[in-house]
Formats: C-alpha cells, structure tokens, sequence
C-alpha cells in the first residue's frame, strides 16, 4: 500500500501516509458520485493532448477506450473503489494507468485542483437542469390544485390574524411566483459556473501549450477562466447555488406551514392524504403531517449547508488548500435535500383535499371587509385617517354588543359619523368585494383567472 501511494504521489516521499492519514484525508466515498464529470473532463483533456502531439492517436484511443470502460463497471457496480487511492480522480487514472501505458500520460498539464474544479462546475451545470424540471413540476402542481379550487375564498392573514378575504388561488400562486424566482436564481447560478477552469493547473498554468478554449467547446463551457490562481480556489459557483437551494428550501418551508395549520383542527381548510400523514404510536385518532414538518426541518439543514460552506471559505488564502475538501459533501446535501423535497412535496400536493364547507364559514367573517368600508368611505370623500377610525370605532361597538359588523344598525354607525349611508354598507358582499379588485396582481376572480390561464401557458412549454 505505501509503495501504491509513493508510486502516486511520485519521489518526493519515502514512503506512504500513516493509515489514520489516509482515512483522515480520503474523500472518494463522497465524491466518486462525480465519475461521470471526471471521466467527461479527462476525455476531453486527452483529446486536446492528442491535438497538440502530446498523445498519439492510438494512446487517445485506448485511454478514451479505458475511461469508457472503467465508467460502464462503475454504472454496473463492478468498479472497486481503492481508498487508498484518496479520491474519484485518483482512483480513475490509476485504474487506467493499469489497463493502458498511456494512462500515466493523462495528467500532463493539468492538477488535481483544476481537474476537481471542472469536475464540480460540470455537476452543478447537470444538477441545475434536474433543479429546473422538479422546480416547474412543482409550478405545475400548484396550479392544477388552485385550477381545481378556483371558486374558494379563504381569509388572508397578516401575523396569522384574519385580514381581508382572497381566492385560495390567488395563495396557491403566491408560491408559484416565489419558485419562479427560485428559476430565476439557478439560471443566474448557471451562468457563473459555465467557466471552464482546466488547463490552470495547480494555479499557474502550464508550460505546455494547452489549447484550453478545445476543452471548453468539447465539455460545452461558455467560456474559460482568465486568472489561474482564481480558477483553482474559486467556489463562488457553489455558494451561489447553495443559497439559491437555501432559499427555496425556505419556500418549501413556508408552504409547509401553510399546509400544516390550514390541516388542523382548528382552521380545518384542508385534509392531506393518507399516502403523505402518519399516526402516532400512542394516540389512535392522531393523523400527523409528516411530511409537511420533515419540509419544515429539512430548511434548516439546507441553510447550515450554506453556512457551512461560507465558513469554509471564508479564510482561505490563495490558491488552493486541502480544506476545499469539505465543500462537496455539503453542496451534496443540500442538493439532494432540496431535490427529494421538491419530488414529494409536487407529489403530496395532489393528494390533498380542501374543504370547502370550512374555508366558506372563515371567510364569511364581515370583519375581513372592515377595510372596505373605510375605502368605501374614502369614496365619499372622507380621508382615509378618519374613515379607519370610523370604522374602528363601529368594530368597537360590534364587539361590545355582540352584533355582526355586517348586521350593526345603520343608526349604530350613523351615530359615529353621518356620511355613513345604506349603500357603504352594501360592501359586505365578498364575492362582490373581490370582485371590486381590478388591478394588477389584486385577488379578483378576473385576475386570478387571467394569471392562472397565463402560468398554465407558460408551463406547457417546461
């Protein structure tokens, strides 16, 4: 084994690490998930070594035929991983190097630490575009579920207090807006990362004249890195997406918290399938949201993931350092995290049912439209000021004698100011309230329709 690491790691040691260093410093029980994007990079760089005579065009083909192979016994689970070999990088140009000569000239002109930083781009790049399908499959279930609900009303809440009425549509669409700019973060994250940082080397190139600009067509990069020393140490790709997953595993859990108070008892507006709830060991009447507060949980995870990576780079000096290690098995996480609760959230939205009965009695509360009579009011030519003291004080007055603030006697508010007429009192009407709200991105009916009928088309295309 210290004779395989010195061969490794070339004459400069004598002999190999202590065992607790090898398993102290490997990582490819981790990041052998990037196989792909390593065996992608290294045929790309093998064929542009082969461009510049570096490679014959034999030594090209077994090394391409080698790499091929070695990626099929991995996908077929037969490929032995050797921790002794540190990392996926190593493990892969060793396992070549033994079935063609040619495979110890692979590495000329690149490092390890160019080699892992394309790696990563590459799978971020592929990761991205899995983000965007389960992003706008999510779209998608919110707007089939507010399509088939789109005749209830529900209270709107500002700190959990009832406020003033809404469609359950115009809610539901309130998240599809937020995991479109979920969308929007990713594109932005994918634009930074498509940089190819291969022919940097360890951090100050090559003398060997690379022909950089062949790899990026060849691996689909935009563009290649100006400054090697930035290339090789550069993770604000990764931080970036980390806190776009960041926040919208905050998304997930504020629509999480919406689904679990409206399936209690006490708000009752919806009823989630048994496929997505689970008992409870001791009480038999329980019916628990599981999933919904594993979503909640998980958002903590995902930004510890963020935090842990800003910590990590937060004090490093130029250029590359071991510590970059710790960088994947966290973005990992939060990937993976975020991914599996995008699949089973989109999933449980369809099997959940909204009683209506229940959302129809919380909206019929007069209260929600005590802001309606003050605009009403203000249409008379009262400023608004005054007309929200006029209506408080009839709130008051509701209050204290247990009437309804639809039912009080015009002579109750007539008594607080004169304007008041039967017509301002005609506002107690929600569907008609609503209706009243014509501007853009208000919760009338008409909107609500015209927004749904316009995310509808623009899903069909994702």
């Amino acid at each position: 084994m210290a004779q395989n690491n010195k061969t490794l790691w070339g004459g400069r040691f004598s002999s190999g690490p202590d065992e607790k260093v090898q398993r102290f410093t490997r990582s490819v029980h981790f990041d052998k998930r990037l196989y792909k994007e390593d065996i992608a990079g290294s045929i790309a760089h093998a064929s542009m070594l082969a461009s510049i005579g570096i490679l014959s065009a034999g030594e090209f083909k077994a090394i391409q035929r080698g790499l091929k192979q070695i990626r099929a016994e991995i996908e077929a689970g037969t490929f032995v991983w050797k921790e002794e070999r540190e990392d996926v990088h190593m493990n892969i140009e060793a396992a070549l190097t033994e079935r063609t000569p040619a495979g110890a000239k692979l590495h000329t002109g690149r490092s390890r630490n160019d080699q892992v930083a394309t790696d990563m781009r590459l799978w971020v790049k592929n990761q991205i575009v899995v983000d965007l399908q389960l992003l706008a499959d999510m779209q998608k279930a919110l707007v089939s579920w507010a399509n088939q609900n789109l005749d209830v009303l529900i209270p709107g809440y500002t700190h959990l207090q009832r406020a003033q009425p809404v469609y359950f549509a115009h809610h539901l669409l309130a998240y599809v807006e937020m995991f479109d700019r979920d969308m929007g973060r990713l594109l932005d994250v994918r634009k930074r990362t498509d940089v190819l940082p291969l022919g940097s080397g360890a951090l100050a190139g090559s003398t060997i004249p690379l022909r950089r600009e062949l790899v990026a067509k060849t691996l689909g990069f935009a563009k290649i890195t100006t400054n090697s020393l930035d290339a090789v140490s550069d993770r604000d790709f990764m931080l970036e997406y980390a806190a776009a997953n960041a926040i919208t595993a905050v998304h997930l859990s504020r629509l999480a918290e919406d689904l679990i108070l409206w399936s209690t008892a006490e708000f009752g507006f919806i009823r989630i399938g048994d496929s997505f709830t689970t008992g409870s060991s001791l009480m038999p009447q329980k019916k628990n949201p599981d999933v919904a507060e594993i979503t909640r949980g998980k958002s903590g995870r995902v930004i510890g993931d963020l935090m842990a990576l800003l910590t990590l780079v937060k004090g490093l000096p130029m250029t590359y350092n071991r510590d970059l290690q710790e960088d994947k098995e966290r973005l990992f996480d939060s990937v993976d995290t975020v991914q599996e609760t995008l699949d089973v959230m989109a999933a449980m939205l369809a099997d959940i049912a909204v009683n209506k009965t229940a959302c129809a009695k919380a909206v019929s509360d007069p209260l929600l439209l005590a802001t309606d009579v003050a605009d009403a009011l203000v249409l008379k030519g009262i400023p608004f000021r005054h007309a929200h003291e006029i209506v408080g004080q009839a709130v008051a007055v509701s209050e204290k004698t247990g009437c309804l603030l639809s039912k009080l006697p015009l002579a109750e508010w007539k008594k607080i100011h004169p304007k008041v007429d039967a017509a301002v009192l005609d506002v107690f009407d929600v569907k008609a309230a609503l209706a009243r709200r014509l501007m853009t991105g208000a919760p009338g009916l008409k909107q609500v329709k015209a927004e749904l009928a316009s995310w509808k088309k623009r899903l069909a295309r994702k």
